[in-house]
């Protein structure tokens, strides 16, 4: 008879041991990737509403993750969410709007405004 069983394959735990990390890093790499699609999403969020361009929104996005104490992962999160409930926290909202402030003063000293319909709103 053939065995079927991983770890009698493996003659031990080993094997076992070796397919419950590789389980594990897998989870790890799809919630990282999960993660990362959340906050790109979130730049593409703030570069709409600010008129940016995209490295201006990760740093719209590190800024108000500053500011609020949030995590950058939960603040693209609220972002993101924003989108569809058109809801989002005073305390981020504040903080949404002094980053962009803070952004359109610079492109302003350095170059010509970058207007977008959907900052107006």
């Amino acid at each position: 008879m053939i065995p079927t069983d991983v770890a009698a394959l493996s003659g031990g735990g080993d094997l076992q041991s070796q397919i419950s990390d590789v389980r594990r890093e897998i989870r790890h790499l799809q919630e990282a990737v999960l993660s990362h699609a959340v906050i790109d999403q979130a730049i593409g969020v703030v570069i709409t509403v600010g008129g940016l361009r995209p490295d201006q929104g990760v740093d719209v996005l590190t800024a108000v993750s500053r500011r609020t104490g949030i995590g950058v992962g939960a603040v693209a999160e609220y972002l993101v969410d924003w989108v569809v409930t058109e809801r989002l926290p005073d305390g981020l909202r504040t903080a949404l709007d002094a980053a962009l402030a803070e952004t359109r003063a610079v492109l302003a000293e350095n170059a010509p405004p970058v207007t977008c319909p959907v900052a107006a709103r």
